[in-house]
């Protein structure tokens, strides 16, 4: 005799192989890599079907949320899920990493219960969407006003507030890749500082949760204060905390809701600047994110932001040129 619990994994596999079967079919020719995020958006989907009657007929505050995936597809997927949940009045509650109750600030019962960000907490199935997907026809999913929430007027200034968000992590196990070297950084802040208020942002590893990739020094933070002294640092102002924030992610959301200008890498730096309006121009040398448009598809929909891909150094000076001077 099966158990129940053999019985529901005989049938998760039978199901993966029928999907799997399905996406060799239409999609057979993409490398292996990117066809199994089809797979996993087809099983999402399904999955949400058990939920019909609770989500739009009887309605009750039942779901309970747990993410500890990344950053990144926290913000793309996890994050206006839940809020699809509040606005729908089936929010029960939600779990996810330190530092993240100001980003579910509509949830009544929210839980900080994960040291550490982990590739595996990525692939939720609970969700209707995980990573990417073949389409960004999104059901279940509304973008969360951030920046209504947490615009302020303590960081004002005289000049537009420009926001420069960078990164220098480990990539797929590997060095990085993409980032802005110290000699973009000059090009950017020699063309830009006159004209905006500069803030720095790249978070060092006690400010944030960290997941799987290590962070890096790229030793600019001494140069940007002997060469480029206007500039402001987002930690200078963490330290400073004239307006009270409770963690670094805190007080992001309270700059970023001022501005309307950034400047940002590949993965959740980017996503979280695209929560915030304005123009975003985005650096992403390499990712799935290229294959399934995620910059133009999805990056938008966070909040009507006019968000720019560019692949390559001499790409982002060119962006600078047209959007930005």
């Amino acid at each position: 005799m099966f158990t129940k619990t053999q019985i529901l994994l005989n049938a998760v596999k039978i199901l993966n192989k029928f999907l799997s079967l399905l996406v060799l079919i239409r999609y057979g020719k993409l490398p292996i890599d990117i066809r199994y995020y089809y797979r996993h958006t087809m099983a999402c989907q399904l999955g949400q079907l058990k939920y019909f009657w609770k989500d739009y007929i009887s309605k009750p505050s039942y779901k309970n949320l747990a993410f500890q995936g990344e950053f990144a597809p926290e913000l793309q997927f996890a994050l206006p899920f839940a809020y699809w949940h509040y606005k729908n009045g089936t929010l029960k509650s939600t779990r996810s990493s330190k530092f993240t109750k100001e980003m579910y600030f509509f949830s009544e019962n929210h839980q900080e219960v994960f040291d550490t960000r982990t590739n595996e907490g990525n692939y939720n199935f609970e969700m209707p969407r995980i990573l990417y997907s073949q389409n960004y026809d999104m059901k279940k999913w509304l973008p969360v006003p951030l920046k209504a929430q947490y615009k302020n007027d303590i960081y004002v200034y005289d000049k537009p507030i420009l926001i420069l968000a960078n990164r220098y992590n480990m990539e797929w196990d590997g060095p990085p890749i993409s980032y802005y070297s110290i000699e973009l950084i000059d090009y950017i802040l020699s063309q830009l500082k006159d004209k905006y208020t500069v803030i720095y942002n790249r978070p060092r590893p006690q400010n944030i949760t960290m997941d799987n990739s290590d962070i890096y020094d790229l030793n600019e933070f001494d140069w940007l204060q002997k060469e480029h002294p206007e500039v402001i640092l987002m930690e200078d102002l963490f330290v400073e905390n004239k307006a009270g924030a409770n963690n670094f992610n805190h007080l992001q959301m309270m700059v970023y809701a001022n501005a309307l200008h950034f400047i940002s890498i590949h993965g959740g730096t980017a996503a979280l600047a695209s929560y915030f309006g304005g123009v975003n121009l985005v650096l992403s040398k390499k990712g799935p994110e290229h294959h399934f448009k995620c910059f133009q598809k999805l990056y938008p929909k966070f909040s009507g932001a006019k968000v720019l891909h560019a692949t390559t150094d001499a790409e982002v000076k060119e962006f600078i040129k047209t959007y930005y001077m």
